[in-house]
């Protein structure tokens, strides 16, 4: 190579180091930490509570955990031939877009913005505030106010390394993966020793059939469910994920399989060593059992249970905006959301987007309400989303797909999925309904934003000329290069 030539090189490799574009910095082991991490969170240190709560005793709790477990680990296979078959990120709304059409996808990205993810990082945020303020007024009731700041403050930190740098949100995320699975062990360790010692006293007839809550098990479903929560995070990352048709499947399954283990066993011991009376009265389960099985290291578990939380709302902040930023780049939103911050490489202004509706969540809203009111449309699409995977599949035979789920655990899955919205507007009609009459307000916002241009000329000039001064402020530019 003579030296005109390595000039050449040289400008090229530079060029492409200056494009603005969303890079693909997340590997085999990141990938696995974004979806364990994404699950274990504040789910399993809250979300037992409500699961017994409404099963009505522990060996039908156990069942429920046990259950949904297996129903995450089939919707996750679904959402791994789902990431592998299509190269867009967006997840959810990508996948409606390709396979229902424009007005799903719409509502799907409705739902995300003004339901599902404020709710999700709200109740996260609580569930840490809680843990974080907790230990210090115990066995007094935390004071409300204290636990929200802490959590705005949270939500705060979180969006703030998100809108830095994708590195160090993704570093970040393997660094609390690895404190959760220390957590998780430090309260699995415990209760097996004490169940292997014989103490099953709260195990005995946890079956008992006048303790089952019929029209409350599907918001038992919802808690169980909303604990395994997050299997479907990767997919809104796929155009950041190297090789995603070896690492989808391989991050996705191991991660599930360890998770479905690790909730059963931690929940075992929390029946080893707290009555069901004493866990209903909780609003911080793992610290009364630390409490309880650890005495002196009890003050590790709430640091280790606060942090895992932390994780978990690293997870919901980068992944969500990248649908938004999927969402605009589609039109289905301004384009100033699909636009990428020079320097940072990150999607700032739809990470900044979901930021005011947390906020006014957060201060408003109650963890097992907001639990209610995001799962209703969080599964509704969910199951809209493998019904179109089963229509593509009929539609379009040839079309490659690297990872195939088996069919009966698409159907299932989707046929499931389907019977817990149905019964959860039975079961709680306040929160579920109020969650379906928002979905439902989408569809003439999607006829006014998408199809019709009746409005005023001076209204567009107006909102161009604020979109140019905010694209300006943030220092943000459309992608310059295709990552699809």
């Amino acid at each position: 190579m003579n030296m005109t030539q390595r000039e050449k090189y040289g400008e090229e490799k530079e060029k492409d180091v200056e494009v603005v574009h969303l890079r693909r910095e997340i590997d085999l082991v990141s990938a696995t930490a974004f979806v364990f991490g994404s699950v274990v969170g504040s789910g399993i240190f809250i979300a037992p509570k409500g699961v017994l709560m409404n099963s009505g005793g522990v060996g039908i709790s156990l069942l429920v955990w046990a259950l949904s477990g297996i129903l995450s680990m089939f919707g996750a296979l679904c959402y791994a031939e789902l990431g592998t078959t299509f190269t867009k990120s967006g997840s959810h709304y990508t996948y409606l877009l390709e396979t229902l059409g424009p007005l799903p996808a719409f509502l799907r990205l409705w739902d995300e913005f003004i339901i599902i993810r404020p709710a999700v990082n709200s109740y996260l945020s609580l569930a840490f505030g809680h843990y974080v303020v907790e230990p210090f007024f115990a066995p007094c009731t935390s004071p409300t106010v204290l636990v929200k700041l802490v959590s705005i403050l949270a939500v705060t930190f979180v969006v703030a390394v998100n809108c830095w740098s994708v590195t160090m949100a993704t570093r970040t995320q393997v660094l609390l993966t690895v404190i959760k699975m220390t957590s998780l062990l430090l309260v699995i360790i415990p209760g097996f020793i004490a169940l292997i010692k014989g103490k099953t006293d709260n195990f005995q007839n946890g079956f008992e059939l006048d303790l089952i809550k019929i029209d409350k098990l599907p918001l038992a479903f919802h808690n169980g469910l909303y604990a395994f929560g997050g299997w479907f995070s990767l997919n809104s990352v796929t155009e950041e994920v190297k090789n995603p048709k070896r690492t989808f499947p391989l991050a996705i399954i191991s991660s599930m399989v360890t998770v479905t283990v690790c909730y059963l066993l931690v929940n075992m011991s929390y029946y080893t060593m707290m009555t069901p009376a004493e866990l209903l009265q909780s609003d911080a389960v793992a610290v009364t059992f630390a409490n309880r099985a650890l005495h002196g290291m009890a003050f590790v578990i709430p640091i280790l249970v606060f942090l895992s939380c932390l994780g978990t709302i690293n997870v919901s902040i980068f992944t969500s905006p990248r649908m938004i930023f999927v969402g605009a780049r589609e039109g289905h939103l301004p384009s100033i959301f699909s636009m990428i911050h020079i320097r940072r490489k990150t999607p700032l202004p739809a990470v900044l987007l979901l930021y005011p509706l947390t906020l006014v969540f957060l201060t408003t809203g109650d963890i097992y309400q907001l639990i209610n009111f995001a799962s209703f449309s969080r599964w509704l699409f969910i199951a809209l989303t493998t019904t179109g995977m089963l229509i593509h599949r009929h539609r379009f035979p040839l079309h490659p797909r690297p990872f195939k789920a088996p069919l009966v655990i698409v159907v299932t899955f989707t046929v499931v999925c389907f019977f817990i919205v149905g019964l959860s507007l039975y079961s709680d009609p306040w929160n579920t309904g109020w969650s379906c009459a928002l979905t439902l307000i989408g569809v003439p916002f999607y006829y006014l934003t998408t199809k019709c241009s009746c409005l005023p000329s001076r209204w567009k000039h107006a909102f161009n000329s604020f979109s140019k001064k905010l694209q300006i402020l943030l220092e943000v530019v459309q992608q310059e290069m295709k990552t699809y």
